[in-house]
């Protein structure tokens, strides 16, 4: 039976020690900047459907029934992302 040559450790002497260490983190964490834009993006559509829901109940456009819940929705949207943000930035410290 004949043994396998064992695989030569060449990650670290033919790439740059930056690149390798960028590598490394996106294989410990795959898609952050990803995960990053999308809460940015949804914590930013969740201000602004909040801003306009606050100005429609101040400008009486819509009833309490209806724009109350509409921007506790908003507000809980943007809640979220704030905490996802923040748990994914405790994440990358540990």
């Amino acid at each position: 039976m004949v043994q396998p040559k064992p695989k030569k450790n060449t990650n670290k002497r033919n790439l740059d020690p930056e690149l390798y260490a960028r590598l490394k983190a996106e294989a410990a964490s795959p898609y952050r900047g990803l995960r990053k834009f999308v809460y940015l993006a949804f914590g930013a559509s969740g201000l602004i459907g909040a801003f306009i829901f606050v100005l429609q109940l101040l400008a009486q456009k819509t009833s309490l029934e209806v724009g109350l819940p509409s921007l506790a929705l908003q507000v809980g949207v943007v809640a979220l992302m704030v905490f996802l943000w923040r748990w994914d930035e405790s994440r990358k410290k540990s």
